[in-house]
């Protein structure tokens, strides 16, 4: 249920259907067989290029482009808006421009946080933290928070970022397939980071001069803290055995040591896992104190239960998902069918709206 902005600045939900029903055509009503009744959902934006984040001020989105864009759509218009970055951005799998989270003062400084690949003058790929600021007929990077987060793999980035109940940058990093380092602190790869808004280190991150919060992770994608300030996450496993995680300060969440429901001494095993097939979670969301994550290679939108344990689905359908968003009973997710594993529909991608209230569980 937490937005990327303060609940202050949320728009009540009368309002919020008012401004989507004035959208006109990328609004379309449509109906898919979705569970055991038809979901109705809304279109707010296609033709997207393998979309990765969504991020919802009032009633304006902002959804990142890995490609290297940032879409808006600001009262039912959609724009590509060009993104200037200090380094080319790379292009190998699973790399780009990923994460997006506005800065709490976003109305005020048109400022915003920001991970993609770069690739360094001699080639190598690394991964980036920047602060963006919104100006003119753009967006230009103005400052490097964290750099040189490993990347020299094709795979295996991470790249979500959310600003946490205690104002603090969190950023999730991947292995960058050297699996092994996921255990090494002064590796950047396989970790959870925290950092302050100006990039400097928090005196209570739990290793002393370290950005790591916490490590042994594999690619986690997803990020949403619950009404009580715990923070959960997903993560991609290894042909399969995807990952539910309680994420706590200073705790060694084991890859590659243990996968699954393997447990050793030191290592925190999951909540949840997908086994088999996968569910490739990315990103996630509260509603009703129920875990919602996008499943990319599950093609849905799940719902995990913290206290039961049970990983259900509550949306299939519309191909690959990338990342989800929940503000009151309303759900926006993303389809990211154009990464080069889905299988595009016309005018994919597309970020859709769906009433909570209006879907039944499939087991």
């Amino acid at each position: 249920m937490r937005s990327f902005f303060s609940k202050k600045r949320m728009i009540p939900m009368i309002g919020l259907l008012l401004i989507l029903t004035s959208c006109g055509g990328q609004q379309e009503e449509e109906s898919e067989s979705v569970s055991k009744r038809e979901t109705q959902h809304k279109i707010l934006a296609e033709n997207l290029s393998i979309p990765w984040s969504i991020v919802k001020d009032g009633g304006d989105f902002y959804l990142t482009e890995r490609t290297g864009g940032i879409v808006e759509i600001k009262e039912g218009r959609q724009a590509k808006v060009k993104v200037n970055l200090s380094k080319p951005l790379a292009s190998q799998p699973e790399a780009g421009f990923m994460g997006l989270v506005p800065h709490p003062d976003f109305k005020e400084n048109q400022q915003a946080f920001a991970y993609y690949t770069y690739n360094a003058e001699d080639g190598t790929p690394y991964n980036r933290v920047v602060v963006l600021k919104r100006s003119g007929d753009a967006w230009d990077e103005t400052r490097v928070l964290l750099d040189k987060i490993p990347s020299g793999a094709q795979y295996h980035h991470g790249g979500r970022l959310k600003i946490g109940p205690d104002g603090k940058l969190y950023i999730t990093t991947g292995d960058a397939t050297q699996e092994e380092k996921a255990q090494e602190l002064s590796f950047l790869g396989g970790k959870i980071l925290r950092i302050n808004l100006d990039g400097s280190i928090p005196d209570d991150n739990p290793f002393a001069d370290s950005p790591v919060y916490t490590y042994g992770h594999r690619n986690p994608q997803g990020l949403a803290w619950n009404e009580a300030g715990k923070l959960y996450g997903t993560e991609h496993g290894p042909n399969g055995y995807d990952e539910v995680n309680l994420i706590v300060a200073g705790k060694n969440y084991g890859w590659p040591e243990i996968t699954g429901d393997e447990k050793a001494e030191g290592m925190v095993s999951p909540l949840a896992h997908s086994g088999e097939p996968s569910w490739a979670p990315s990103g996630a969301d509260f509603w009703n104190d129920k875990l919602v994550f996008a499943a990319l290679g599950g093609q849905s939108v799940k719902l995990f239960d913290p206290g039961t344990k049970e990983v259900k689905t509550l949306i299939k359908g519309f191909g690959r998902i990338r990342d989800v968003l929940v503000e009151g009973d309303t759900l926006y997710f993303v389809s990211n069918n154009t990464d080069g594993r889905g299988l595009p529909k016309e005018n994919d991608d597309k970020l859709y709206q769906v009433d909570m209230n209006s879907l039944t569980l499939e087991e």
